[in-house]
């Protein structure tokens, strides 16, 4: 099975919109994809974009991102490295979001693997860089969310954990169904082969790929709280 790639071409001036750097690259990507039996399926373009921009401000680029997060594709391929950026930080941060995507981009003029971890000085100082503030915005995120916890307690005084069974109405209907079953004289086994017999589900509904069944320490739990 041949591999599939997109393509992504850019051209920084207004002016170079219906010149030959289109032409030219896709032509080179082209060439690259047929030497390497590589299957294009569809190509993204910016039109007069400058490469120091990052993706959200790039319609082209970010239609391919969106398009590789829906799609099986993992391969992209570029004329070369600079029309992906020409900015080093912006280049090592798209870099790097492909690399979270496991996607590979190559530029087709040196057949190079741009995604590959370069050991260039400054760009491993670039890459500690953003490991260094994502590990920060962790950090302030887990900040943010245990003060939250904190404030939640306060006032309410619970916070995490799972909520229990019969808080919604229709748990609350399964409830009444259990008590009335034992108000019947049912065993705590009997109530829950009734149950699992009548298809109610259980409050995680299901565990592993599997639906889960009732069992009498679940009854017994309800029951006695």
């Amino acid at each position: 099975m041949r591999k599939k790639a997109f393509t992504y071409l850019r051209v920084s001036g207004k002016g170079q919109i219906s010149g030959d750097g289109f032409p030219r690259q896709r032509e080179t990507v082209q060439k690259f994809a047929k030497r390497n039996q590589i299957e294009i399926v569809n190509e993204f373009r910016d039109e007069g974009v400058s490469g120091t921009k990052d993706a959200f401000d790039r319609d082209g680029l970010t239609e391919l991102l969106v398009a590789i997060k829906s799609n099986g594709v993992r391969t992209v391929l570029v004329e070369r490295a600079d029309r992906l950026a020409r900015d080093l930080m912006v280049s090592e941060i798209l870099l790097d979001e492909f690399r979270k995507l496991e996607v590979t981009v190559i530029e087709a003029e040196s057949g190079l693997d741009l995604t590959v971890h370069n050991q260039d000085p400054t760009r491993v100082l670039m890459r500690q860089m953003l490991a260094a503030i994502s590990q920060w915005e962790k950090s302030c995120i887990v900040q943010k969310l245990r003060a939250s916890r904190v404030r939640i307690r306060k006032a309410k005084g619970k916070c995490e954990g799972r909520k229990r069974f019969g808080e919604s109405v229709e748990e609350s209907a399964v409830v009444q169904r259990i008590q009335t079953l034992r108000s019947e004289g049912r065993t705590i086994k009997a109530i829950a082969d009734a149950l699992n017999q009548e298809n109610i589900p259980t409050q995680s509904k299901v565990r592993t790929g599997i639906a889960t069944k009732w069992h009498p320490t679940m009854i017994s739990r309800i029951l006695n709280r």
